[in-house]
């Protein structure tokens, strides 16, 4: 079960989907703040030592979306973090090494894919989606929308997508270098632990 040791064998997952389900769930229908406030408690509660609680939020501007996210845990086979925007977005996916779930916390997600091109999947808060390693899908995020988000696999390998918009796109520096700061203190956290 979640949470009965801070410590993980090197390279294996700590976090489970269901779990992480169950805790966005529990934040559904909340006051922005109180939502933010219960899902990371709850998180640190389950993963001790594995949770930032301190939030700091970061412009994250990826394959055409522009959202705002802080990240709760980062290693380099794990990621979670809460993502959304106050004022709507839509854009591309990406296409990653990786499994990523996206949990919904507030507003609808609109998503398709190029397999499905025609047909809308609409993504209710209290629901989740997962975007397995390899595929790709547009989405839309309505003005306050909100969601967790928990990826596994090899995450250094989505770096030039999760940066390219910041690097490319916006050429803003700051940003750049606080996204990549806060992930390197974060992995080097957890490799302090034995977590890759």
């Amino acid at each position: 079960s979640p949470g009965r040791s801070s410590r993980a064998p090197p390279m294996g997952y700590i976090f489970d989907p269901e779990h992480l389900h169950e805790v966005a769930k529990r934040g559904v229908g909340l006051p922005h703040d109180e939502m933010v406030h219960l899902v990371t408690g709850e998180l640190a509660s389950a993963y001790p030592g594995h949770i930032e609680t301190r939030q700091d939020w970061i412009f994250s501007v990826v394959a055409g979306s522009t959202g705002i996210m802080t990240l709760l845990h980062a290693s380099l086979s794990e990621y979670v973090l809460l993502f959304g925007t106050p004022v709507g977005t839509e854009g591309l996916s990406g296409r990653y090494s990786m499994d990523v779930y996206d949990y919904q916390l507030a507003g609808d997600m609109w998503s398709y894919s190029d397999h499905d091109h025609a047909c809308r999947v609409v993504t209710r808060p209290g629901e989740k989606t997962l975007l397995r390693r390899g595929h790709v899908r547009g989405y839309k995020l309505p003005e306050g929308g909100w969601m967790l988000e928990y990826a596994r696999g090899i995450i250094p390998m989505a770096l030039p997508i999760a940066l390219g918009g910041m690097i490319f796109s916006c050429m803003d520096a700051t940003t750049l270098v606080k996204t990549l700061t806060t992930y390197g203190r974060l992995v080097t956290r957890e490799l302090l632990q034995g977590k890759i």
